[in-house]
């Protein structure tokens, strides 16, 4: 009995000191697009902050031409544990094989607004007849390359009936935030989804689009396929989607997919 007691201190004090041995924290590479960032720079630190994990960020758009872009990155074959992007241009590299079907979680909705510079008067846009005119009278109009901008360049424009009037006039700027080409001056107003124009200094918000010719895009994110740290990666993405950041996205100017 005395051996028996001994062994089961012995094993007791072994549990104790394997549950003491510090877990070898990961460093996670999260490839994100520009309508999550502002929420995920939030976020990222408190995860890592309670996970032990370290975050390497690096940004690109979710589609399009440029180098950065996300899918382009990873064509090249750079590696990745966590991509955060446009829901459609995630679901195109699940279809390719480059991202875990399974892994796909939903994070927010991205409505498109409109920013002036500071200091500019600021138009009223609520209703269409008040988006239409502001475009009419404006002497340029800068649009994003992702999502948001796709959706101006293809459908607005003719959805308002102005088209031919706005089209050369109306620029795609790429890989930098439409508010900075606002900012210094370069374009009179700018077109992208909130949580990318709120950020950027030296731009007044004006407001969104009317919903009745607004177009929402949905972020989500996923693990690559061959993710170095697949576990981890899981549990960043549950962080991200769960309640208890809720009004970090709701504060960066995203809509909460929960609550529609």
């Amino acid at each position: 009995m005395k051996k028996f007691l001994l062994a089961l201190c012995a094993a007791g004090l072994l549990g104790n000191s394997v549950a003491a041995m510090p877990v070898q924290a990961a460093e996670l590479r999260v490839m994100t697009s520009g309508g999550f960032t502002a929420a995920y720079k939030q976020l990222g630190p408190q995860f890592a902050a309670s996970s032990g994990n370290t975050l390497e960020t690096i940004l690109g758009p979710s589609m399009g031409q440029a180098p950065e872009a996300i899918p382009n990155r990873l064509a090249r074959g750079e590696p990745a544990d966590v991509v955060i992007m446009v829901g459609y241009a995630l679901d195109d590299l699940i279809k390719q094989g480059k991202v875990i079907p399974g892994s796909r979680v939903e994070l927010a909705d991205s409505p498109i607004g409109m920013v002036v510079r500071d200091g500019a008067p600021k138009p009223d846009i609520s209703t269409i007849e008040g988006l239409k005119q502001t475009l009419l009278h404006a002497k340029s109009i800068a649009y994003s390359d992702s999502a948001s901008g796709v959706y101006i360049q293809r459908e607005l424009f003719k959805k308002l009936g102005i088209e031919d009037q706005v089209g050369a006039k109306a620029k795609m700027v790429p890989k930098i935030p439409v508010a900075s080409v606002v900012a210094s001056g370069e374009y009179e107003i700018g077109f992208q989804q909130v949580s990318e124009l709120l950020p950027v200094k030296g731009a007044t918000f004006v407001g969104k689009i009317p919903d009745s010719v607004q177009s929402v895009t949905r972020f989500a994110a996923g693990i690559p396929v061959n993710a170095p740290h697949p576990r981890e990666a899981k549990a960043l993405l549950e962080y991200l989607s769960s309640p208890a950041a809720q009004d970090t996205v709701r504060a960066t100017g995203l809509e909460p997919v929960a609550a529609h």
